[in-house]
């Protein structure tokens, strides 16, 4: 009986040593990270900055995959059925987590599919108008939007995306008559609010800095809780008495299940190259704010912009099914 015990312990003693060395060796191939969104987009770029800089603490190529369609959807179930080992990471970001489980049915869930990495950045969306449209200011615009005759429409990036759910609440918030106009993609969108077939748009700092440096567009506003550095001459919208920020957000996700110490790894090398000074400073070149953290901090952040863009539907009459 002795023996037998023996035995067992120490069948168990070398199995939490084999997993143990398992989770040591973490990584010993290289790693993959799935993207929603096309390449060329800010998604993607981040991506590709992270991946070089965290490959070289973890001393294994990381490489970049694109798996754009179905508003993130397509990406995320491929991420959400991957094995849970490390291997395969999502770039994640306030679409694919935030608004579009909030309005329309996604064959993954946002919480429980996905063990958080970590939080990668932030960047406030901008409010901006053709350069012919007769306003200063966001409270001009407001104003005209009412005039008898006038007929405003905002050109988004696509339905739930965060361009369109800012135009959304901005309209609750102030009264603003404007009417919506979805494109396939934020690409269009901004061409044709530069053109004025459109006249007012809520792009993210990738998609709109560029073209309100230019002049091609003007800024009125930012929709965050603190004046962006990129532009700080605008004014944030509750400065002007306008309870309204959103923040795109992006963060790494694995697969659920994934093993605690994979999920700490990389949450260390992910912070390390966050803090990294060049990081941090290709990411300002995109519109962003490095933003690191720990997986609690992501998870209470899906979670709290899940419940927040539902409300947000609820009260726009937004579904896209």
């Amino acid at each position: 009986m002795k023996f037998k015990w023996a035995a067992m312990l120490a069948s168990v003693c070398v199995a939490s040593m084999a997993m143990g060395t398992a989770h040591a060796a973490f990584p010993d191939r290289p790693l993959t990270i799935i993207v929603p969104t096309a390449p060329g987009g800010g998604n993607d770029a981040m991506s590709r900055i992270l991946a070089k800089r965290m490959g070289q603490e973890l001393g294994q190529s990381i490489v970049v995959e694109n798996k754009p369609g179905a508003n993130g959807a397509i990406a995320c179930g491929y991420v959400a059925r991957s094995k849970p080992d490390g291997y395969t990471i999502l770039f994640g970001y306030i679409g694919t987590h935030g608004i579009n489980p909030a309005i329309r049915k996604v064959p993954y869930n946002p919480v429980t599919d996905f063990a958080p990495i970590g939080e990668v950045a932030t960047s406030p969306v901008l409010l901006v108008v053709n350069d012919k449209v007769p306003v200063k200011s966001v409270t001009d615009l407001v104003a005209y939007s009412k005039k008898p005759g006038v007929h405003l429409n905002y050109a988004s990036a696509g339905t739930g995306t965060a361009p369109q759910m800012a135009g959304e609440l901005f309209k609750l918030s102030t009264g603003a008559k404007m009417e919506g106009v979805p494109y396939k993609g934020a690409g269009p969108a901004m061409i044709d609010t530069i053109a004025g077939t459109t006249q007012v748009m809520f792009p993210s700092m990738f998609t709109g800095a560029p073209q309100v440096r230019s002049g091609s567009v003007k800024g009125l506003a930012v929709l965050s809780d603190t004046r962006s550095p990129l532009f700080s001459q605008l004014p944030t919208l509750k400065e002007l008495g306008i309870d309204v920020s959103v923040e795109e957000w992006y963060g790494l996700f694995a697969p659920a299940n994934t093993p605690a110490a994979v999920v700490a790894r990389l949450n260390k090398v992910l912070n390390d190259a966050l803090n990294d000074p060049e990081v941090a400073r290709q990411f300002s070149a995109q519109g962003t704010t490095a933003s690191s953290g720990t997986p609690q901090k992501l998870e209470h952040l899906v979670k709290t912009e899940l419940a927040k863009w539902k409300k947000v539907a609820a009260a726009a009459h937004i579904s896209a099914d």
